[in-house]
């Protein structure tokens, strides 16, 4: 395939010398003349490992060559890569002054050409910047449509430095944000030789998934740290515990939890965290993310009583009061403190829940509720179609079979919170339906 890439920095760069190894011609676009004569030259503009070799080896069979003006680039291309940097504004915002620029530029010269063209970011850019930023630029310079004289993609790149040729060519996964199929195919058809699933999905997912990643591998990095910080206070070895701890790859390092929906609750969760926490007061450790937990906890429980208050309804129905589906452990569960709130804030309430009765609650679940929901004996219903009769809103706390199934039959009668996303198409097309975090 013909392609042309717009700014040979970092991402510019290794994307550039990869794809002219694959056998794609490749021409470089930047407005730095040295960065376009280095190219030329079979010389790397960076430090990286193993792109100055390919760099040389594709400039010497001609497969790579750059150049400064945008135009002569396009008009020869099949697919441009947008590669340009979007550093940070001193406020923390995007500055997208150079992806504007060079959008400009190839919709000037998509304008003078007849051939269907595809243009794909793998800037980093935020949800949204794609649809409301670039393609209109494009668009107007071009004065052409995407979707029917060209087309437009997201393909977020996920290179880390000094392992970024292993990274392109052994990709946890391709990841493509298409416009349109006809879009899509023309990018995937540039990674057919690659080592790694295709992943084809809307534009402001692919533009999320990039932040998701980033931020989460900074959110390891400082939990890793906090943890350390907390085992060296305590005389504990960071590093082997950490090791041990990654060797657990059904709930550590894994898909586990990372579902969004409800908080979380039960007998563990909260009350271990709260032992660390305070063992790291009694040291004078101050530990910011793990300390922020309880915090971010309560407010995604306050979501739930929010979203019954916006409804305006006064019969509530709660589907499922566990912590968890499956389990009768009502401590701490965030569905009792939902319950409460709307006790005291004067609704008229329901549970059903199969898993719970006050005649086999013993121990220390026992205490628990008659502690902090002593009336709840008065609250809880057997019959799920009692439940129903009664409710305006129906929340769906737990992922109850049963409740699955009686939902796709109500016919939008009722308004539906769902905490734990459900995941029915049946029941989330209708127009009362609510996510709590989608």
């Amino acid at each position: 395939m013909r392609i042309a890439i717009f700014g040979l920095g970092y991402v510019g760069c290794v994307s550039a010398a990869c794809l002219a190894n694959e056998g794609h011609q490749v021409i470089g676009v930047d407005v730095n003349s040295l960065k376009v004569d280095m190219i030329n030259a079979g010389k790397s503009p960076i430090i990286e490992a193993g792109v100055d070799k390919l760099i040389a080896e594709a400039v010497a069979v001609g497969k790579l060559r750059a150049t400064t003006v945008a135009a002569e680039a396009v008009v020869s291309a099949d697919l441009s890569f947008i590669c340009v940097g979007t550093p940070s504004n001193e406020n923390g915002s995007l500055d997208l002054q150079y992806v504007h620029h060079v959008a400009g530029e190839i919709g000037q010269a998509l304008g003078q050409q007849e051939n269907y063209h595809v243009v794909a970011v793998r800037s980093t850019v935020l949800p949204g910047t794609i649809a409301k930023e670039i393609i209109p630029v494009l668009e107007e310079a071009s004065g052409r449509r995407v979707g029917v004289d060209f087309g437009v993609c997201s393909n977020p790149e996920f290179l880390r430095e000094s392992s970024a040729v292993a990274d392109f060519y052994q990709p946890a996964f391709t990841l493509i944000g298409q416009w349109d199929e006809r879009s899509g195919d023309r990018v995937a058809a540039v990674y057919q030789n690659t080592d790694a699933p295709i992943v084809c999905t809307d534009i402001p997912t692919a533009e999320m998934i990039k932040y998701v990643s980033n931020t989460f591998h900074a959110l390891k990095i400082t939990f890793a740290n906090e943890i350390g910080n907390f085992c060296k206070k305590v005389g504990v070895d960071s590093h082997e515990v950490m090791r041990v701890f990654c060797m657990d790859t059904k709930l550590n390092i894994s898909p586990a939890y990372l579902k969004p929906g409800y908080a979380f609750g039960g007998s563990c969760l909260p009350k271990d965290l709260r032992a660390l926490l305070h063992r790291a007061r009694q040291e004078d450790l101050d530990l910011p993310v793990l300390q922020a937990i309880p915090r971010s906890n309560e407010l995604q429980a306050k979501l739930g009583v929010e979203a019954v208050l916006r409804t305006g309804k006064k019969r509530i129905s709660i589907l499922g009061l566990s912590f968890k589906a499956g389990t009768d452990d009502l401590r701490e569960s965030p569905l009792v403190y939902l319950a409460e709130t709307l006790l005291g804030k004067g609704y008229d309430l329901m549970i059903y829940d199969q898993n719970v009765s006050l005649a086999r609650l013993t121990g220390a679940n026992k205490q628990y509720i008659e502690k902090v929901i002593p009336h709840i004996s008065s609250l809880l219903c057997p019959s799920l179609d009692d439940v129903l009769a009664h409710a305006e809103v129906l929340i769906v706390g737990n992922r109850l079979p049963e409740v699955t199934e009686l939902l796709k039959r109500t016919h939008g009668k009722y308004i539906i919170i769902d905490l734990v996303h459900l995941g029915d198409n049946q029941i989330e097309k209708n127009q009362n339906y609510l996510g709590i975090c989608w």
